[in-house]
């Protein structure tokens, strides 16, 4: 089976989670291609390979022959597609010989250059996208293919190789994938998650990372009764949001900045609901905007009378760049490994988080490397199978360096 195969297959597999679930995992239907993984690794000749009762798949190449010495190495990718937009049925389009130019895809919207300028340097290759009416899949279904033909190539080519471990989680895009992540059966030293951006980003810094909701009570009365009694919850939920910097929003910020982001919101007189993601990669300032929403809590209690606010913060995962710094070789065997293919590394701190970024905490540095995709989310979601066959061959690259 060919990397487009495997990815076409692959993305036809509805697994969308679901972040109102409490349930492990979120949703059934990652199951069915958690399973389908299991049986493929199998047939390949992975004896060990399974999924266990939470929906994470594991399995072991073991070492070749005379490299049992070599470090432990392994690859992550998620099983589980964004909950943002429908997810099916997904229906890929390809585009040999890419123009690089716009593309229509259908249901009243275009993959245009003016809003995807990158689209230009991929002209000539084979572009795939969706049919506008669904998001495609390629995060992370993108590096689970690529994971799964780098190991059908190093069986078939009898690659030698030190010990690989291979992972696929549900939930990633729930922040909760590494909640039951089984460290001692991964049986790893370091990992990859495969689920970046373009091919050939070495990604290993990221955001600190928080959700914040805020519960409003209001004091509703007959408006003709009201003067100095009534409490508009909704009125002070736009106050509580006024009081936050303008600027400091996903659509404000770039690089390292962070912000405050108000995912949805609800209410009326008698009761409102704010909730935010909160993001930042210096660990002073992410701590700084959780002060601020505490801060805000208590103007408004001050104001209104205890109870009326009540914030929730949670802490959802942290930069993993403090993990990886005093290991930084597997960063810099991901960069040679790179380069091994033509390309020069691209590094640029991820403006979201990763599995790599808790399993690092956890005692597995993880970096993130790229799978050749952009606009993940979404109907303009898109990858080139050559940027694909790239990334699988960074992945081959960076076994064969550890095999050294």
């Amino acid at each position: 089976m060919t990397l487009l195969e495997r990815f076409i297959e692959y993305v036809k597999i509805p697994t969308s989670s679901d972040f109102a679930s409490n349930s492990m995992p979120t949703t059934e239907k990652q199951f069915v291609l958690a399973d389908k993984l299991a049986s493929e690794l199998r047939e390949m000749g992975v004896v060990d390979a399974h999924r266990d009762d939470m929906c994470y798949v594991y399995a072991h190449l073991p070492a070749t022959p005379g490299y049992e010495d070599k470090k432990r190495i392994g690859f992550i990718a998620h099983l589980d597609t964004s909950p943002d937009y429908p997810d099916s049925p997904v229906n890929p389009q390809i585009h040999e010989d890419y123009d690089g130019e716009d593309v229509i895809l259908g249901h009243g919207r275009t993959l245009s250059v003016k809003d995807f300028p990158h689209l230009k340097s991929l002209k000539g290759r084979t572009l795939i996208t969706t049919d506008g009416s669904t998001l495609l899949g390629a995060d992370d279904k993108a590096g689970i293919a690529e994971i799964m033909h780098t190991i059908q190539r190093i069986i078939k080519e009898d690659i030698p190789h030190g010990s690989v471990s291979i992972a696929f989680t549900p939930d990633e895009e729930c922040g909760t994938s590494a909640d039951n992540f089984d460290i001692e059966k991964f049986g790893a030293e370091l990992a990859y998650t495969v689920d970046g951006g373009s091919e050939g980003e070495i990604v290993y810094e990221n955001f600190n990372a928080a959700s914040a909701s805020f519960e409003i009570n209001g004091y509703n009365i007959h408006p003709g009764a009201a003067k100095n009694r009534m409490i508009n919850a909704a009125l002070v939920a736009m106050e509580i949001n006024a009081m936050l910097p303008a600027g400091d929003t996903p659509r404000g910020t770039e690089g390292y900045e962070g912000f405050f982001h108000l995912t949805d919101m609800k209410g009326n007189v008698e009761s409102a609901a704010l909730n935010y993601l909160i993001r930042d990669h210096s660990a002073h300032n992410f701590d700084f905007r959780k002060e601020t929403l505490s801060h805000i809590e208590k103007l408004i209690n001050e104001k209104y009378g205890e109870g009326t606010a009540i914030l929730t913060i949670k802490d959802s995962y942290r930069n993993m760049e403090e993990m990886i710094r005093p290991v930084f070789e597997v960063v810099e065997n991901a960069k040679k490994a790179i380069v091994m293919t033509g390309l020069e590394p691209i590094h640029s701190p991820v403006r979201g988080g990763t599995d790599g970024a808790r399993l690092s905490f956890m005692g597995l540095p993880t970096p993130n490397l790229g799978t050749g995709g952009y606009a993940f989310h979404g109907p303009y979601e898109h990858i080139t199978v050559e940027g694909m066959e790239l990334a699988a061959q960074i992945v081959l690259n960076i076994i064969r360096i550890y095999a050294e």
